[in-house]
């Protein structure tokens, strides 16, 4: 089976190939209801022509903004047109109809943006000013006039379209189709009532099967829905009411001021109004790779564009559909999602006993069949039939199929979708966002972590709480204001000092409208504000007089920023703030206490790269703020990088969360190996890695420029023991986790935040990004997005993805038991009796528990403690494993024994003896049979180890599903017979029926007593890396 499964039915988790996912679903066979069962699947044509659709307006936007404007004049057919204002914009207090505005930004009509005077002309027409922005009571009427910030969405499918689907269960159409044949011959053999109760019956429990099943389904695409939901909302800064503030994209109206920096997704069409070196990426527009520099002589900014360097701020000119980005989402929401290794898996083993139940459902039908025909032979009756004998052959027709409707687990692959919705339902609960259902699944087979520092290991609440400045390091102490250290240094110092802090920031000092000062900006940012505001409170004294020429934002290659100002009477300066090492490099002077720039003596260079280690090693990031003096006329493309005067060192404090340490050594025990790579100084990141856990006594840790160096050898030998990369730039992060998955087989996931981790996010196997210091672009390339940044929430991710693993191998486990035990019971029986002891309607009920309710209890458990004392799935192994074959076989002997003799020796041992005593057996091997599977769904709760009923009581659905079980098994055997072919059973036979089903219980102990021979698991990785390698079997599960 395994082997048929790899061959045909194997997929990558990530990005698998088209051949890859043509050739499962050519191997499928034998679907009774492909609606309901390829619904979460990918629709391949779909997507084919949603991706032509999307190339063709890709084409026409790369038209619309590389080709000349006669070429647009062509493609227009004549020109812009004309747009008359109407009454509704006018009475409005607007100047300009939305449509218009549209095509000025669609076309990049420059001539329009010159006569409108740019950016403060369009300002007016439609009444914002760009220094105050939006007004809040204004939003309602420019949703009004210009639209909302939405995209056409598909609306819902409402509750009737899944009954609909479920309905086109060719099985059950067949079966109803038999049942309204048994009505119409029942009645007329039997007379009216009694003729129709069999037929009647069929159809009740086939409108059981399908509304239940809607029922799930339903919830399941709400669950989606919500999920989708948050993944597209971007929070986006703008300036309302006169202040920075944070929205959501859907809010965003025209007229807002938006705020871009470094990673962010342009949220609506616009105009530049101003900013620095910006640079857009308008490839998933146009297609074009080139980034496209944006300024006031090319202002156009395109919606869905990313932000690749620089900073700005933009008038929003259109939202929503107007915009060509709204244009694209419709058809980027076509053919769905591609399908996980699980559920194609699943439709592999789902086909694959579906060839076996199609084989025994003929021969059932052969053997009832022929048994009918040889008891008409010997009676001589071949020759004289009654509407009697087509009712038998039809009732034989109809047991056939519904061993058929048993046999084939449609319930399997959907068992995956139910799942992976339960669990990322928890997970954003519990502040993770699963952008990609694989990552769910995937995120339970790792073995690796490669995570960041800042604000995933630490709280991201930095406090600058040393400084060396003049000579000497500092304590900064926030109780007394500043003043001691005020004191310790000239004005002159303090002066230049307050200048780096307030001038060279892309932070925003924030006046709220309670009075209270807030600061809109990175961690890091917000830590050297709060530093210059203990300094000096009034902020707007260093600013103001003080014009910024150009700006060079922060990226991780760079790791420094610069910005270059102009001070009254003509004199510039340009400031450096960044990582310590790179700005000392740069420096070759520093400044005296009196405040004058002296030349840097090695001696002091090396006094301070011991302050700077000393920091470092008190688990202090470590910035070095200097300014170079520009003269004035001279010509600045870019900032110079070179001989700059060192003005201090700083130390932020960034402590480790809570929990942290814990949460690593959770991992430790469940053989995922936790890296840190970060871009600190080795001394922090090692102090840091200490305090959580991660850097052992033998384990190693390197710089980034180091590992670069070192051969692919060298890396293949130092890696398994490499536990902390400091220095490290986003390339080097990219090519450890190439090392890790290619060369070491670790599946890994990785952590990151910034624009430059997309590569290594979409290298990793499961991409994890960081909701609150994370870019859009890497978001878009995160396969889970951690909603609160913290690394515990990573873990408790993992957990959910063995949870979803283990719960699916329980279910299959459970679901195959159910069917060898059903198909041999009806032929057995078929092939000795001549009669099946389970009707159509009893198959039908057992398929319902089996499959929808079955999938509800086992499927949708939440994670224990014990799944992170276990080794992760490692790559390529069986999902059907040794002991669930051990646990499948071994409850299917004792369920087939206990029904064979109950069958064949039932009346003798329960001492039957009426004239509706065959009616009481089959009655009583039905009751037995469900019991069984019920006690059995206990027993699936865990494969390996002896106590079941750990957590249990805890689990609502599991509980739910088993008391509905037994309500209704109840409610069938004692008031529903005449529909389901049942007799009330007296309270000795409900007692025996229930004790053997129990009886499974001790079965599932005694079994997971016998030992079985486990496949073993790689632990090289875990063995290299520093740890014990784990423990396993039944004690450890």
């Amino acid at each position: 089976m395994e082997k048929y499964l790899k061959q045909n039915f194997d997929v990558e988790p990530k990005n698998p190939s088209e051949d890859a996912l043509k050739r499962w679903r050519s191997a499928v066979w034998l679907v009774k209801n492909p609606r309901r069962r390829f619904r979460m699947v990918a629709d391949l044509a779909k997507r084919a022509e949603a991706d032509r659709k999307r190339k063709s307006i890709q084409e026409k936007i790369r038209v619309a903004l590389y080709v000349q404007k006669a070429a647009l004049h062509f493609i227009s057919g004549a020109g812009r047109s004309e747009h008359k204002l109407s009454d509704e914009v006018r009475e409005a207090g607007y100047g300009i109809e939305p449509d218009e505005l549209a095509e000025i930004v669609r076309t990049h009509d420059l001539k329009s943006w010159e006569q409108h005077r740019g950016a403060e002309g369009f300002a007016r027409k439609i009444s914002v000013s760009l220094n105050n922005g939006v007004v809040s009571t204004d939003i309602p009427k420019r949703q009004q006039i210009y639209g909302h910030n939405r995209f056409t969405e598909k609306p819902s499918r409402p509750f009737w379209m899944f009954v609909w689907d479920a309905l086109q269960d060719l099985t059950l159409i067949i079966l109803m189709v038999c049942a309204v044949v048994s009505v119409g011959v029942g009645i007329a053999t039997e007379g009216w009532p009694k003729g129709m109760y069999d037929g009647l019956g069929i159809i009740l429990c086939i409108l059981l099967v399908v509304v239940v099943t809607a029922i799930s389904d339903y919830k399941q695409s709400l669950q989606f829905k919500d999920l989708d939901k948050e993944k597209k909302n971007i929070i986006v800064q703008v300036t309302r009411d006169g202040s920075r503030k944070k929205v959501s994209i859907y809010e965003l109206v025209v007229g807002d001021i938006v705020h871009l920096s470094i990673g962010d997704q342009v949220p609506a069409d616009g105009f530049f109004i101003s900013g620095y070196n910006l640079s857009i990426d308008e490839s998933s527009m146009s297609g074009e790779s080139e980034p496209v520099n944006v300024d006031l002589h090319r202002p156009f900014l395109l919606a869905g564009t990313k932000v690749q360097d620089g900073s700005a701020k933009m008038l929003v000119i259109t939202v929503g559909m107007r915009t060509e980005w709204g244009r694209l989402m419709v058809t980027l929401s076509e053919g769905g999602e591609d399908e996980t290794p699980l559920q194609v898996k699943l439709n592999g083993v789902a086909t694959i006993i579906g060839k076996i139940g199609l084989a025994f459902a003929i021969l059932t039908f052969l053997v009832l069949t022929t048994r009918f025909l040889a008891v008409k032979v010997l009676h001589n009756e071949i020759t004289k039939w009654k509407i009697s004998d087509a009712l038998s052959l039809l009732n034989f027709f109809a047991i056939a199929v519904t061993i058929l409707v048993v046999a084939v687990p449609e319930g399997l692959p959907l068992a995956v979708t139910l799942s992976l919705a339960f669990a990322m339902k928890k997970l954003m609960n519990d502040r993770a966002l699963v952008r990609h259902l694989s990552a769910c699944e995937t995120m339970g087979s790792a073995n690796c972590i490669c995570t960041d520092k800042t604000g995933t290991l630490t709280t991201n609440h930095m406090v600058v709480t040393k400084v060396w400045v003049s000579g000497e390091a500092k304590v900064v102490k926030s109780n007394d204001r500043g003043n001691e250290l005020k004191s310790s240094i000239s004005e002159k110092v303090l002066s230049t000092l307050l200048h780096s802090l307030f001038q060279n920031t892309n932070s925003e000092v924030v006046i709220g409208k309670d009075g209270k000062t807030s600061i809109l900006g990175s961690p890091t940012e917000t830590a050297l504000l709060e530093f210059g505001l203990l300094l000096q409170s009034d902020y707007n004294t260093r600013s103001q007089d003080v014009k910024v020429v150009k700006v060079e934002p922060f990226n991780s290659v760079k790791k420094k920023m610069s910005v270059l100002v102009a001070f009254p009477g003509f004199k510039r300066r340009a400031f450096c703030k960044g990582a310590s090492e790179i700005v000392l490099g740069m420096c070759t002077k520093i400044m005296s206490k009196d405040g004058e720039s002296v030349t840097l003596s090695e001696e002091q260079r090396t006094s301070i790269m011991n302050a700077i280690n000393g920091f470092a090693c008190e688990a202090l990031r470590t910035l070095c703020l200097a300014f170079k003096d520009i003269e004035a006329g001279a010509n600045v493309d870019t900032i110079p990088d070179n001989d700059f005067t060192l003005i201090a060192v700083v130390g932020i404090k960034d402590p480790v969360r809570p929990g942290v340490r814990e949460a690593v050594q959770t991992c430790l025990a469940a053989g995922i190996k936790v890296r840190m790579v970060t871009g600190d100084n080795i001394h922090t990141a090692k102090a840091i890695a200490r305090e959580c856990g991660i850097l052992t006594n033998d384990g190693f840790a390197i710089e980034g420029p180091e590992f670069r160096e070192k051969s692919p050898q060298q890396m293949k030998e130092i890696i398994p023991k490499l536990q902390v990369m400091a220095r490290s730039l986003p390339l080097d992060k990219h090519k450890l986790v190439t090392q890790l998955r290619g060369d070491l087989k670790e599946v890994v996931a990785v952590t990151g935040d910034g624009t430059n981790d997309a590569p290594a996010l979409h290298e990793a196997d499961i991409g994890l990004a960081m909701g609150i210091a994370g870019t859009e672009v890497a978001k878009e390339n995160a396969d889970v997005v951690i909603m609160d940044d913290n690394f515990s929430t990573i873990v408790n991710v993992a957990k959910w993805g063995r949870a979803v693993y283990i719960n699916i191998q329980k279910f299959v486990q459970f679901q195959l038991t159910v069917n060898v035990v059903a198909l041999m019971t009806n032929f057995v029986s078929a092939c000795a009796s001549g009669s099946a002891p389970l009707t159509t309607v009893q198959l039908l009920w057992v398929n319902m528990i089996m499959d929808t309710l079955g999938a509800l209890a086992l499927a949708t458990e939440p994670p224990h403690d014990g799944l992170m004392k276990r080794p992760p799935v490692g790559r390529n192994v069986n999902f059907i494993t040794k002991i669930m074959w051990r646990n499948i076989i071994g409850q299917s002997i004792y369920q087939l024994a206990v029904l064979g003799v109950l069958k064949f020796n039932g009346k003798q041992l329960l001492k039957l003896n009426g004239s509706d005593s065959t009616d009481v057996l089959d009655t009583m091997i039905f009751n037995t049979f469900v019991f069984c599977q019920a006690f059995n769904e206990i027993n699936s709760r865990d494969m390996e180890k002896i106590n079941i009923f750990t957590g249990m009581f805890d689990s609502w659905v599991f509980m739910l599903v088993m008391v509905s079980t037994v309500v209704f098994q109840i409610i069938m055997v004692e008031l529903l017979g005449t529909f389901a072919d049942t007799v009330p059973l007296s309270w000795e036979l409900w007692l025996y029926s229930v004790l053997i089903g129990a009886v499974s219980l001790v079965v599932g102990v005694i079994l997971k007593c016998i030992p079985v021979q486990t496949e073993k698991q790689s632990c090289s990785a875990q063995r290299r890396d520093g740890y014990e390698p784990l423990p396993s079997g039944p004690d450890m599960a």
